[in-house]
């Protein structure tokens, strides 16, 4: 059985669940290389608790009950013995309950907070870490009052949402209005119509991948781009170059990491990126990448804390490490790193087909794509 042949005790392997299909599917071979780098570079340093990091792919692309049967089968033949990847919030909330108890379980991608799982660790953005110093910024600096919501139809979408209606208040505006869409929509006449008939003057996206590049297409079309501002949390390199250079005027983004960024550690790691997989590769995006940079000693000691916490290799249950009032844990960075430049810094918004990136963990930079944060 293919399976089985995957059990090997001198390898630690891990199910990589990252999107191969559907909206997602847009950045999973950034995902994809992204992870497989990380995996060698650990292995050239020694791997993880001396043993070899080896990834089992997953599809987290197809319905979320297939892709939790099929990593609690993984998991239960012992064939990994641990789970992380970038996949949506109904993924995570169909996989946890069946594995995290008995690997540990790295949840990579931005989510709508309050995971309380026991082995789950999160270590990416929450509202409040992205989405309220943003509306902050934009109803300061554009004087945005009336917000509309547009998202896909499940849990991570609805729950931002909750918060953003409590940040428009705090922010001395409100929310006009708010739509829910299938994954995989294509036609937004009708959400379009509504925006317009409110007045809003921002549009909070939440929507994922390539729906969120059909709706700025159809945004840009419908000319709303003249009068209304775009504000996501989930908008990648790879999403903005498939809305297209006339699409995306207005439109900001929110992340902890941009591939744009004009930094060492970021150069290094695109030099490394192109010196494995060539200058032709999917380019870095904002989703894929954050986990992969760093030096490779630092995420084997990570990963190989993470391991200890689970006990010895005969034992599977991961021990609660901040109690059972939080049993998942939080692993993100500290929120301002050091070797960010431009603290304080603004560029002013950008047309003419650029779209503007709004940078959080950097004191809330505007960077231009393609800007120099120190010009």
């Amino acid at each position: 059985m293919r399976v089985m042949s995957i059990v090997d005790h001198a390898t630690l392997n891990v199910a990589l669940v990252y999107p191969m299909r559907g909206p997602a599917g847009i950045f999973g071979p950034t995902c994809e290389l992204c992870a497989r780098l990380a995996a060698e570079e650990i292995n050239e340093a020694g791997g993880v608790l001396g043993r070899e990091l080896r990834l089992v792919p997953v599809d987290g692309g197809t319905p979320p009950e297939q892709v939790a049967a099929e990593v609690e089968s993984l998991v239960r033949m012992g064939a990994v013995d641990g789970v992380t990847g970038w996949h949506i919030s109904s993924v995570r909330q169909a996989v946890a309950p069946r594995i995290a108890h008995r690997v540990p379980y790295v949840y990579t991608a931005l989510y709508e907070g309050g995971e309380r799982t026991e082995g789950v660790f999160m270590t990416s953005e929450t509202p409040a870490d992205q989405l309220l110093p943003a509306m902050r910024l934009l109803a300061r600096e554009r004087r945005v009052r009336r917000w509309y919501v547009v998202g896909n139809d499940y849990v991570w979408p609805r729950r931002t949402a909750r918060e953003a209606r409590r940040y428009a208040v705090d922010c001395g505006g409100s929310v006009a209005g708010e739509t829910y869409l299938p994954l995989g929509t294509h036609d937004y006449r009708d959400v379009l119509r509504r925006i317009e008939q409110t007045g809003a003057d921002a549009v909070v996206m939440l929507l994922v991948g390539s729906d969120a590049v059909r709706f700025n297409r159809a945004f840009a079309r419908s000319n709303l781009d003249a009068r209304c501002l775009r504000l996501s949390t989930l908008m990648d390199e790879n999403m903005l170059l498939a809305s297209g250079a006339g699409a995306t005027a207005g439109l900001y983004s929110t992340a902890g990491f941009f591939a744009g960024l004009v930094t060492r550690e970021n150069l290094d790691f695109h030099g490394r990126y192109a010196a494995r997989f060539g200058v032709e590769a999917p380019p870095l995006g904002s989703l894929g990448s954050p986990a992969t940079r760093g030096t490779a000693a630092r995420r084997a000691d990570l990963a190989g804390r993470l391991a200890r916490r689970a006990g010895d290799r005969g034992e599977r249950r991961v021990r609660v490490v901040r109690g059972a009032a939080r049993p998942a844990v939080d692993a993100r960075p500290p929120p301002v790193p050091a070797h960010l430049p431009g603290r304080g810094r603004r560029a002013g918004p950008q047309r003419g087909g650029r779209a503007d990136l709004l940078t959080l963990w950097t004191a809330a930079v505007i960077l231009p794509v393609g800007s120099n944060p120190h010009s």
